[in-house]
């Protein structure tokens, strides 16, 4: 579903990103570890086709991001790190405004509209502006936009970032069970996710993978049989 193939992103004589190569199936929850500035949002920009690599390709169901960006994009469901919302919009005006974008009309844009709604968990605040909503029911509102054409792939950007205890857990139960049927790479910094909502993580650290497997894998790799100390012993610095 996603493949990814010795992709490397240069800014001048930095190299963010180094002929980084891995693969997403259906049914597969990837998180996507490292320290702030390993190259995680990056790397997704380019999967997603929102930047260029500066070398190799991202294929989607099969599709070339490089060549064929906007048939790729048709099958993905992205959710930047701080997704950008209309404040002076109510919840369902921006969904009806995003299922616009995608080609989403008349009943069929309604129906999948009130689908994610429901997913999301945002029916009782369908009709609230949007400069109202809790950061927490902003972060739904992003994610549901993510969903609204229903993608084989979905590709979230620290999707629990800045949300409390209880929101975080709703967002990882949501990511896990959304996980059963398509493909799912999701960045992270925050080692508990991996046990919440992943099959498998890849551990990346100045643009190269360091450690890739299921999160018992992980462990096992480590002395303490700790995700923690193994990160710790892989990872730099925090560089940003």
């Amino acid at each position: 579903m996603i493949e990814v193939n010795n992709l490397s992103k240069n800014y001048g004589a930095k190299t963010v990103v180094n002929n980084l190569s891995f693969t997403v199936e259906k049914g597969e929850v990837l998180g996507f570890l490292g320290p702030n500035g390993a190259g995680k949002s990056t790397t997704m920009r380019m999967v997603t086709g929102f930047i260029s690599p500066t070398k190799g390709d991202a294929r989607i169901c099969g599709v070339s991001v490089v060549d064929d960006p906007k048939r790729a994009k048709s099958h993905i469901g992205y959710l930047p790190e701080s997704a950008p919302l209309y404040d002076d919009m109510t919840v369902v005006d921006f969904l009806k405004f995003c299922a616009s974008m995608r080609g989403l009309r008349g009943n069929t844009g309604k129906a999948a509209i009130r689908s994610v709604l429901e997913t999301c968990f945002l029916e009782n605040v369908a009709r609230q502006s949007i400069s109202t909503l809790s950061k927490g029911y902003r972060h739904r509102t992003c994610l549901a936009q993510a969903l609204l054409h229903d993608p084989d792939i979905l590709i979230l950007d620290e999707p629990t970032d800045g949300l409390d205890p209880n929101q975080k857990h709703e967002v990882r139960q949501l990511i896990a069970r959304l996980g059963e049927t398509k493909a799912i790479l999701f960045s992270t910094h925050i080692l508990e996710e991996v046990d919440a909502a992943c099959t498998r993580a890849v551990i990346i650290d100045q643009g190269k993978i360091v450690a890739d497997g299921t999160p018992a894998e992980l462990k096992k790799q480590s002395d303490t049989n700790s995700l923690h100390d193994l990160f710790r012993s892989l990872t730099t610095k925090e560089v940003e």
